[in-house]
C-alpha cells in the first residue's frame, strides 16, 4: 500500500498526464484521474488515518465506475464484407475430374440491395487532418452500381474444342486425356491427365502449335495445375463475360468482408469473386501495356473504398500526372488534398506522408502500442484522453487515426522529374507504413528497371500484372513469365505477397457509377477543407516546413494568443479551439517554439509558456 502511496506520489509531483498514471497503476486514464484527486485530498488533509485506506479498493471501484466505450462514429447503410485473411484469394474450389469432361459453370449473382450495417470496428479512425470530424456519415448504396448480364454458355463449342485440343495431343504423340473444364469470364480451362511415361515437357513445347488448332491468338499453359495432377490449358472464350463492380460487390465474399480496405478486383477462372485487403499487401504494384486494364482497377479500387468506408476510417491521395484519369474524384472528403497532378508536387506529397508516418510512430511509442490497430483499439475503449474528455492535468489529447491510401496512377512521369526523392520515399513508406496504417497503390504502362527499380519491387511485395508486349516485361513485374500470354480488357495475373500468380478478370465500373457514388459523398459535406502543406510547393519546398518569419499560416496569432492568455502551451488545446487536425495543431505549436513563444516538448506535459502576456499586447502594438 505504502510502494503505491509513494509512486502515485512521485508520478503526480512530476507532471506525468493521467494517461501514463493509469498505465503505471494498470488502470485506465479516467479511472486514474479519480485515484489522483483522492490521494491529493489525502495528502491535504494530512489525516493520520489515511494509512488505512485500502488502495485496492480504490482502484477497484474506479474500475467499476468506468463508463463503456464510446458510441460508434457512423451509422451506415451498406454491403458488408469478408474479413479476407490472405492477400488474394487466389484458390478457387477445383470441378470433380471425371473420365467425362464436366463443364463447371458461373453463379449467376442475383441483383441484391444494400441495407446491412457496416461494422466499423477496425476502422473507426482518428482524422489526423484540419477537417473537422463528421459524425453522422452514410455509406453510399451498392445499388448505385450496375451489375452485369448473364449470357448462356456455348457448351457444344467448349466441348468440341475440348475434342480439338485431345486430337493435337494425339497428332504430336502425346497421350493425354481430358478429364474437366472450368469455364471462366474470359478464357475456358482445359484440365488434362498424362498417361504413365509422358513427360510435362511435351506438352508445354507445343503452346504454339495447340493455338494455331484450336484458331486461338495464344494460350497459355500451367504445368502442373496447382495442388492438382493435372496440366492446365487456358484457352481465351470466344465470347468473354463482362464483369462489373456491382457483380463483386454484390457477393457472397464481398459479404463476409469487414475490413475497410478489402476492394473487389474480380473474378478468378472458376467464377469465385476475388477481394483484396490492402492491408495485408501491405502496398501493390499494378503494371501493363497501354489499354490493358490498369486505369479501370485502379477505378474500382478508389469506388471500393468509397462505398465501403467513411472519412474517418480511410483518407486518399491520388496522384494524377496524366491529368484525366482520376480528376472526377476532385471534391471528395476522403481527400487530403486535390487531385495531385504536378510530378514535383507529387513527391512533396511523398514526403509529406513519410513526415505523417514518423508522426504516428512517436505517438504509437508514445502510448505504448504496437500498431494502428491497437492504438485505435485503446483510443475505443477510453484509455485514452480525448477532446470531448480531456486531460485534467493538461496533457496531450488524442484522435482516432485514418488509413491513408496513396495511388500513383502513373509512376514513369514521376521518375522522369525527381526520381531520386520519388524512389527514396516510396522505400520508406513501403518498408515501415504498414504498421501505422500508410498503403501504397503504384501503377505504370511501362513495366521497365528504370521505373520498377530494383529498391522498389524488393519493398512493394505483391503485383497486378496486365497484358504486357514482351516477356522481359512480364519477369521485371512478376519475376517469371505469363503476362505475355494475357488478352487485355482487365484479364491479369494477381501474385500477392507470397503465393502463385493467379489468373483474374478485373472488374469494370462505368463513369456514370463513378459520378454518382462520388456526387452520394459531395452532397454529405457543405466545402471540402483540405490539409495544408501536403503538396507543398513546385520548388521542391514542402509546406510543413515552412519559415515562422513568413508569418504565412493566418492561425498563427490566434494560436499565439490562445496560449499566452491561458498559459497553456497545449496542442490538444489548439486542435479544440481552432477546430484544426493533430498535424497542423502540432506544426503551429513548432512556430510558436521558433518563436520564442513556448519552451521545447517535454514529451506529453503541456509546454512552458514563455511570453507574457504583457509582451504579447506590447508585440500586438507594434504589429
Amino acid at each position: 500500500m505504502l510502494v503505491a502511496v509513494a509512486a502515485t506520489g512521485a508520478l503526480v509531483a512530476t507532471g506525468t498526464s493521467l494517461a501514463r498514471v493509469g498505465a503505471a497503476l494498470g488502470v485506465t486514464w479516467r479511472s486514474a484521474s479519480g485515484f489522483v484527486n483522492r490521494f491529493l485530498e489525502l495528502d491535504a488533509s494530512s489525516d493520520a488515518e489515511s494509512d488505512d485506506l485500502n488502495l485496492d479498493d480504490e482502484l477497484e471501484s474506479a474500475e467499476a465506475e468506468e463508463k463503456p466505450a464510446r458510441k460508434r462514429r457512423a451509422t451506415v447503410e451498406t454491403v458488408v464484407t469478408p474479413d479476407v485473411d490472405s492477400e488474394v484469394q487466389v484458390d478457387a474450389p477445383e470441378p470433380v475430374v471425371a473420365v467425362v469432361p464436366q463443364v463447371v459453370t458461373q453463379e449467376v449473382l442475383p441483383e441484391v440491395e444494400a441495407d446491412a450495417t457496416a461494422d466499423e470496428q477496425d476502422g473507426d479512425l482518428r482524422l489526423d487532418v484540419s477537417v473537422p470530424a463528421h459524425t453522422n456519415w452514410e455509406l453510399p448504396p451498392v445499388n448505385l452500381l450496375r451489375l452485369s448480364q448473364h449470357k448462356e454458355l456455348d457448351t457444344r463449342g467448349i466441348e468440341a474444342s475440348g475434342a480439338v485440343l485431345e486430337q493435337t495431343l494425339r497428332d504430336f504423340g502425346v497421350d493425354a486425356q481430358l478429364v474437366g473444364m472450368t469455364v471462366g469470364p474470359t478464357v475456358t480451362r482445359y484440365e488434362l491427365e498424362l498417361a504413365a511415361g509422358v513427360k510435362v515437357n511435351k506438352v508445354t513445347g507445343l503452346s504454339h502449335d495447340i493455338a494455331y488448332a484450336m484458331a486461338s491468338a495464344d494460350v497459355r499453359i500451367l504445368a502442373p495445375i496447382p495442388g492438382r495432377s493435372a496440366i492446365g490449358v487456358e484457352v481465351p472464350n470466344k465470347q468473354r463475360q463482362l464483369i462489373t463492380l456491382g457483380d463483386i460487390l454484390t457477393s457472397d465474399e464481398a459479404a463476409k468482408a469487414t475490413h475497410p480496405l478489402e476492394v473487389g478486383l474480380g473474378r478468378d477462372i472458376a467464377g469465385t469473386s476475388v477481394m483484396l485487403n490492402l492491408a495485408t499487401m501491405p502496398h501493390l504494384l499494378i503494371a501493363g501495356a497501354t489499354g490493358s486494364g490498369k486505369s479501370s482497377c485502379i477505378n474500382s479500387i478508389i469506388t471500393s473504398l468509397l462505398l465501403r468506408s467513411t472519412p474517418d476510417q480511410v483518407r486518399l491521395i491520388l496522384v494524377d500526372p496524366k491529368r484525366v484519369e482520376l480528376g472526377q474524384y476532385n471534391g471528395l472528403p476522403h481527400l487530403l488534398t486535390e487531385v495531385v497532378a504536378n510530378p514535383k508536387r507529387a513527391a512533396n506529397a511523398l514526403e509529406w506522408c513519410v513526415r505523417e508516418m514518423e508522426m504516428r510512430y512517436e505517438l504509437l511509442a508514445e502510448i505504448g502500442a504496437r500498431d494502428i490497430t491497437g492504438y485505435n483499439a485503446m483510443f475505443d475503449r477510453g484509455d485514452l484522453p480525448t477532446a470531448e474528455n480531456p486531460d485534467p492535468l493538461g496533457g496531450r489529447n488524442y484522435d482516432r487515426l485514418p488509413f491513408i491510401v496513396i495511388v500513383i496512377d502513373e509512376l514513369n512521369d514521376l521518375m522522369m522529374v525527381a526520381a531520386r526523392d520519388v524512389e527514396n520515399s516510396i522505400c520508406r513508406i513501403a518498408q515501415m507504413a504498414r504498421a501505422v496504417g500508410i498503403h501504397l497503390i503504384i501503377a505504370t504502362q511501362r513495366p521497365s528497371v528504370d521505373v520498377i527499380t530494383g529498391v522498389i519491387k524488393a519493398n512493394v511485395p505483391s503485383r497486378l500484372a496486365f497484358s504486357v508486349t514482351s516477356i522481359a516485361d512480364s519477369r521485371v513485374i512478376l519475376d517469371q513469365a505469363g503476362a505475355e500470354k494475357l488478352i487485355g480488357q482487365g484479364d491479369m495475373l494477381a501474385a500477392p505477397a507470397s503465393g502463385r500468380p493467379a489468373r483474374v478478370q478485373g472488374s469494370w465500373v462505368d463513369e456514370d457509377c463513378v459520378r454518382k457514388v462520388v456526387a452520394f459523398w459531395k452532397r454529405q459535406v457543405t466545402e471540402v477543407q483540405y490539409v495544408e502543406g501536403v503538396q507543398g510547393s513546385e520548388n521542391g519546398s514542402s509546406g510543413a516546413t515552412g519559415d515562422a518569419e513568413d508569418g504565412d499560416d493566418e492561425l498563427l496569432m490566434q494560436a499565439m494568443e490562445l496560449v499566452v492568455r491561458s498559459g497553456l502551451g497545449s496542442t490538444s488545446m489548439l486542435q479544440r479551439k481552432l477546430r484544426v487536425g493533430f498535424a497542423r495543431a502540432g506544426r503551429l505549436m513548432d512556430l510558436l517554439e521558433n518563436k520564442g513563444v513556448v519552451g521545447p516538448s517535454e514529451g506529453s506535459k503541456a509546454r512552458t509558456v514563455q511570453m507574457t502576456v504583457e509582451e504579447f499586447e506590447e508585440m500586438q502594438a507594434r504589429a
